[in-house]
């Protein structure tokens, strides 16, 4: 996701967003362990866009 749309969504959507991801990266990381990930590239791919959401969400708290 790019960090334009994330900007555009509110601090609530934001923040259902960032849990909907940890989630995901929950999940795949118990795929690892079980030795069953299909697509290990997204590990990198939810591991940035969780860093994206928390940069902008602090970024609004500074300026507020």
């Amino acid at each position: 996701m790019k960090a334009r749309d994330l900007r555009a969504l509110s601090g609530e959507e934001l923040e259902n967003k960032l849990r909907e991801l940890r989630k995901q990266l929950m999940e795949l990381n118990f795929q690892r362990k079980t030795a069953k990930v299909e697509k290990p590239h997204l590990f990198k791919q939810i591991k940035k866009d969780i860093a994206r959401i928390l940069t902008i969400l602090n970024e609004r708290r500074k300026n507020a």
